[in-house]
């Protein structure tokens, strides 16, 4: 079990999940929103913007994706 450490293995799994299905869309929507804001830059202007946005938005969610791919630690060795 957890330790009192953050959250349990199973508690980061359905957090990505929520964040992958409800907050990346809607921050796609934003994203695309604030350019269309800037009334259309140049190419490598806009590249380079929605490569940061796509960067930027994982950053406060790190802790959450850490370990999410790998097998539960909590688990017996059965599993």
């Amino acid at each position: 079990m957890a330790d009192g450490k953050g959250l349990s293995y199973k508690a980061r799994r359905r957090w990505a999940l929520v964040i992958l299905l409800v907050g990346m869309p809607l921050y796609i929507v934003a994203a695309v929103t604030v350019m269309n804001w800037l009334d259309r830059p140049p190419l490598w202007l806009e590249l380079i913007v929605y490569v940061a946005l796509g960067i930027v938005w994982v950053l406060p969610f790190k802790f959450v994706f850490r370990g999410v791919g790998q097998a539960d630690p909590d688990a017996g060795e059965d599993q």
